[in-house]
């Protein structure tokens, strides 16, 4: 467990798709830094860049509203960052514990967040990411995945279109995803287009 002497730095963020917003307190002050950090690798190295120059060789406590995801993943890499994920049931009984008459003046999540580290960091357990190896391997293995459906989807797409506009090329070759058949789809779109052609042009093709 993360104990306060140990950390130089807290910070809450409160994620999104594209721009985070975050809360920060440094060790020693009261008083709360914000901003908003977009959601690019090169904005993320910039900002976490910057912590460590400021506090060289010291650790920052974070913590975001989230388990798994592309900002965790981000993070995950920076040996000084202890990331803790809060779940969000838990913030929302914090949120109603805290500030129960939800009024527009309580503060943001990224607020919230931070507040409830600093305060109840003993409650957290720090996430334990996998190495950098095995996340790369990790994300690999989704991307091909994806591209694997993708290709399916295609292919199933391009089956519906034959069996309506051109079924003989479903007879003629075994797969209708081929780089021959997509050439002679190319070349020759329907089986009057085929049929017009030249045999000899057609065998010179295949």
């Amino acid at each position: 467990m993360m104990t306060q002497d140990r950390v130089a730095v807290w910070l809450g963020i409160d994620w999104a798709d594209q721009r985070h917003q975050w809360a920060m307190r440094i060790d020693g002050e009261t008083r709360v830094h914000q901003g908003e950090l977009e959601h690019t690798p090169e904005a993320i190295e910039q900002f976490v860049s910057e912590i460590a120059i400021r506090f060289p060789g010291q650790r920052v406590a974070v913590a975001l509203e989230q388990s798994r995801g592309a900002l965790m993943y981000m993070l995950g890499k920076y040996a000084h960052l202890i990331l803790y994920p809060i779940h969000p049931t838990t913030l929302n009984h914090y949120r109603k514990s805290a500030y129960p008459s939800g009024a527009k003046s309580d503060p943001g999540d990224a607020v919230l967040i931070l507040d409830f580290l600093y305060t109840h960091t003993d409650r957290l357990r720090p996430f334990n990411p996998d190495t950098v190896e095995t996340r790369t391997l990790q994300l690999l293995v989704e991307a091909r995945r994806e591209a694997v459906d993708d290709k399916t989807r295609y292919l199933n797409r391009l089956t519906a279109q034959l069996k309506m506009f051109f079924p003989q090329v479903l007879e003629w070759f075994s797969a209708p995803d081929s780089v021959v058949v997509g050439r002679l789809l190319q070349k020759w779109s329907t089986l009057d287009a085929l049929q017009r052609a030249p045999a000899r042009q057609v065998a010179r093709f295949l």
